[in-house]
Parts: structure tokens; sequence; C-alpha cells
């Protein structure tokens, strides 16, 4: 295997993943990801994929991610990497797909209507 390369989407956010053989090392936007996502539920996010498939420390991952907030970049890169583990073995998308990391979250924000605060919100009703 040499590296495969994979792609995950979360809200606008949109992470091209790179993963291969090596010790464990993942490098966000040639950052190291703790440093690149410096809260731990979002690194926990981020090695999910490989502790449900009894992965750790097996693969180096090389990501680029632009676009949207640290959470929904932490999301799209845990699919990007869900992605990648299955290409490497069909036999690790059991387990990904019960946890729900192969699944594209579809949720986007919804637009602002006109004569509206926000998407739904209305301006306050004066009566008088």
């Amino acid at each position: 295997m040499t590296e495969i390369k994979t792609t995950g989407r979360r809200k606008t956010a949109v992470a091209r993943v790179r993963v291969k053989p090596g010790t464990g090392k993942i490098i966000i936007n040639n950052l190291e990801y703790k440093k690149y996502f410096p809260i731990d539920v979002l690194q926990i996010l981020v090695n999910q994929p490989f502790q449900k498939s009894e992965n750790v420390n097996k693969y180096d991952v090389t990501a680029n991610v632009l676009g949207g907030g640290i959470t929904g970049q932490a999301e799209a890169v845990r699919l990007g990497i869900a992605r990648a583990l299955c290409k490497v073995d069909n036999s690790f998308r059991s387990p990904l797909k019960k946890a729900g990391f192969l699944t594209r979250d579809p949720r986007m924000v919804e637009r602002k209507k006109y004569g509206r605060k926000k998407a739904r919100k209305r301006f306050q009703f004066s009566k008088r």
C-alpha cells in the first residue's frame, strides 16, 4: 500500500486527507494535530476512526483543511480518515459504519431570508 487520498466534508469545511503506513503522526495544514486542534474533544474526534478500527499508531495522516470552523474541520478530517481506512482494508468498514463515521452529515446553515432578522427569526413586532 502506498498512499490513499480521500476527502471529507462537514458544513462548509473540506478536508483533503492522505493516509499511508507509518507511526501514527497526524499533520493538519503543516501543523501537528494537537497544535491545530487545541481542544481535547476535537483531538479525540480526529482519532476516533483509528480507535474504532483498532489501528492506533499504524498510519500517518496528512490533511489540508479549508473553510468552516474548527469543529466542522475536525469532523471533516474524521470522515476523510474513515474513508481512507475503508480503502486500506474493507474489514474496517463495518465498525466504522456502525459508529457513523462514514456518513456525511448533510446539515448546513439555512440561508437568511429577506424580511427576517435571520433564517427564521422575525423582527420584533411592535403593537404601537
